[in-house]
């Protein structure tokens, strides 16, 4: 994968892989994702889940017998390390409408968190400010990248530390009850985004916001135990997706 300061001209035509995108286009016909006349807002954190989801996108507007608009945000939480600017320039040569939020994310969080994961302080504040963005501009829903290891790994944390069986919904409507919330990636594995950036030269920053790594959180522990237990179980996230589908419909 490419850093920012080698960014290539974007490729309008870039298809991605067969594979991926039978992997988002079962789930998006499984829990019936979008439809027709939608308008999605897709955040667009720079990695390479959030781009790999972008060109998935970007190929299913342009060939899917359900037409449908598509835009992208970036929240910027002002994090020393992690630089999404150089978005800017690649996303007007998509064609794709582009709003580029920055928030003092951390700063907010030093004044206000208390005892909280740094990790869920800044991803609820990120989802506030798409939904603001996409409120403001008239999208009604919203799509976000994560894959099959985020609702498994949300899983073992919430089963092991909450008491309780719970992962991310692949499809449900927010509170306000105006926006939907959309994961087109739940039966993709990170590997297979991974190996899309990394093949299609996608310009995709770090895997990981460097804040993770000053405040370890339960998750990459998470990550670490689910990629030990693969080496000698290779079905491991076919039965884990077997488990938790019930949780994943609202």
């Amino acid at each position: 994968m490419l850093p920012a300061s080698a960014l290539p001209k974007p490729v309008t035509s870039l298809k991605p892989p067969k594979t991926l995108l039978r992997a988002a286009g079962a789930a998006i016909a499984d829990f019936a994702m979008i439809r027709p006349g939608d308008r999605v807002l897709l955040g667009l954190s720079g990695g390479k889940d959030s781009l790999s989801l972008l060109h998935v996108l970007l190929h299913l507007r342009d060939k899917s017998p359900v037409r449908f608009e598509l835009g992208a945000a970036t929240v910027d939480p002002s994090i020393e390390g992690f630089d999404p600017s150089f978005l800017q320039n690649y996303l007007p040569g998509l064609g794709v409408p582009y709003f580029y939020r920055r928030q003092d994310i951390v700063g907010r969080a030093l004044k206000t968190m208390r005892g909280n994961s740094f990790c869920a302080y800044c991803s609820r504040m990120r989802r506030g400010i798409l939904y603001a963005t996409a409120r403001e501009h008239g999208y009604n829903v919203l799509a976000l990248a994560h894959h099959l290891d985020d609702l498994a790994e949300t899983f073992l944390m919430s089963a092991f530390h909450g008491g309780s069986l719970r992962t991310m919904k692949a499809h449900y409507v927010n509170d306000a009850g105006d926006l939907r919330i959309i994961r087109p990636f739940v039966y993709a594995r990170e590997r297979q985004t991974a190996d899309f950036a990394r093949r299609a030269s996608l310009p995709a920053i770090m895997d990981n916001c460097p804040a993770c790594f000053r405040m370890p959180a339960q998750r990459m522990h998470m990550k670490a135990l689910l990629a030990e237990q693969e080496k000698t179980h290779k079905k491991l996230f076919s039965s884990l997706l077997t488990a938790i589908r019930p949780l994943m419909s609202e």
